[in-house]
């Protein structure tokens, strides 16, 4: 779908260019839509408008998900996580830590275990030429159930 919206785009913007002594013709024909009896559109003007805002639909993409999420193994049951924001986005800067824990029970629930604790987690902001991106990255260690138990830990205070 973008590759298309590029070539129109593409194709529109070259539609232009022509040799001095040939007389060109316009791609878009210079008539008018009539709308109703008193609203007509002129085409060129509905084409442009067409050209914007797939150029803004392929920069932006609202379809897109928010983070894009690579996942490592590190060894038997750790995992590392690392996720970047998309650049040009209407929300979700606080969902990378949902987004982690939500991988983890996956994990959780695919492989056995009982639970799972969040070793490390960071986050931040990496600075691009093209614009900054919100960043986070965790480490997640899955655990079976002795190992999950709280209680266990006070015998041996």
């Amino acid at each position: 779908m973008k590759v298309m919206v590029l070539m129109l785009a593409g194709g529109i913007a070259l539609s232009g260019c022509s040799s001095p002594t040939k007389i060109a013709s316009p791609l878009v024909p210079d008539k008018s839509l009539q709308l109703t009896a008193k609203t007509s559109l002129n085409m060129s003007t509905a084409v442009t408008g067409l050209v914007v805002a797939a150029a803004i639909y392929l920069v932006y993409d609202p379809l897109a998900p928010n983070w894009e999420i690579e996942e490592s193994r590190l060894h038997g049951d750790t995992y590392r996580f690392s996720m970047k924001m998309k650049r040009y986005h209407t929300g979700g800067s606080g969902e990378s830590i949902q987004i982690l824990k939500r991988r983890a029970s996956q994990l959780q629930n695919e492989q056995g275990f009982a639970d799972f604790h969040i070793l490390e987690y960071t986050e931040g902001i990496d600075s691009q030429t093209i614009g900054a991106r919100r960043i986070a990255e965790g480490t997640v260690k899955l655990v079976q159930r002795e190992q999950a138990d709280s209680f266990r830990l006070n015998d041996r205070y």
